[in-house]
């Protein structure tokens, strides 16, 4: 149970969300793949990649070393393209593909935390600039994603910063320094064992739908665990909340475009190679 009113005594608090499979109920990145063909930056293959990524994503998932490779395919395959013309793509098709996969009982949690005075920040390895405008419609006060470098309005292929794993601790401690959160009183939820060391991280973790890895962690550490299973319409479960304009919408970005081509690839070639381990 969340407690009714923050006490403004103690120091700040905060919830800390990862974003796929425990706000919304698909991967943010694949959710773009046909736009992205559509816009012409993937072909016809990488879409049906694609979408049996997507498959193996909600049925199993990645482990570690398959997430290292994807990373290396995204450095390869986005170099070069054109950060407008994703962003364009983006801010056209952002509503009509997240809007209607936000878990209802994410968006609960998410009011119920804001009510006892908490910060809510999304922390996920998606890339930022798809990440920021989501966090927007959630009211979150913060996000933490990926970044790609970007020199003369295109992506040079290199990752700047990557929010996986112990990245994701290392940056609600960081957080924790700067805005005054006691991570003891704060609160974590996630999907993946590759987010133990941000849960670890807290007083309050929780295992949101979890792989079977996390769901062995949570049943050995007496962790709550979650069932997320209701996805609804982010404008029609909270109708209160302004919707971004247009131009905010633009801002919306191209590092989720070489992510959603990238995880199908690597997914697809490691199928025949590994027994996939739900992230």
């Amino acid at each position: 149970m969340l407690s009714l009113v923050e006490n403004h005594s103690l120091p700040r608090t905060a919830a800390f969300f990862d974003l796929d499979k425990t706000v919304i109920a698909k991967s943010s990145t694949l959710a773009f793949s046909k736009s992205f063909y559509h816009g012409g930056l993937i072909n016809r293959r990488a879409v049906l990649r694609t979408a049996y990524a997507q498959f193996v994503f909600l049925a199993g998932g990645a482990d570690h070393d398959q997430m290292e490779r994807m990373r290396e395919y995204l450095s390869a395959l986005c170099r070069g393209w054109n950060v407008q013309q994703v962003r364009e793509i983006v801010a056209e098709t952002l509503h009509d593909l997240i809007d209607p996969i936000i878990y209802d009982e994410a968006a609960s949690l998410i009011e119920e935390h804001h009510a006892t005075g908490r910060d809510v920040v999304i922390v996920s390895t998606s890339g930022a600039e798809v990440v920021e405008p989501i966090g927007e419609l959630l009211g979150a006060d913060r996000v933490v994603a990926t970044r790609m470098v970007v020199a003369d309005g295109v992506f040079t292929g290199e990752v700047e910063y990557y929010a996986y794993g112990p990245t994701k601790a290392e940056a609600i401690t960081e957080l924790a320094a700067s805005e005054g959160y006691d991570l003891a009183r704060c609160y974590a939820y996630s999907d993946s064992v590759t987010d133990l060391p941000m849960l670890q991280a807290v007083g309050h973790p929780h295992a949101v739908n979890p792989d079977r890895a996390l769901r062995r962690e949570a049943a050995t550490r007496g962790w709550p665990v979650l069932s997320f299973h209701r996805p609804v319409r982010l404008k029609q479960r909270l109708p209160s909340l302004a919707m971004p304009s247009r131009p905010v919408l633009a801002a919306a970005a191209a590092a989720v475009g070489a992510a959603a081509a990238t995880a199908g690839l690597v997914w697809y070639t490691n199928r025949r190679r590994v027994p996939y381990v739900h992230i």
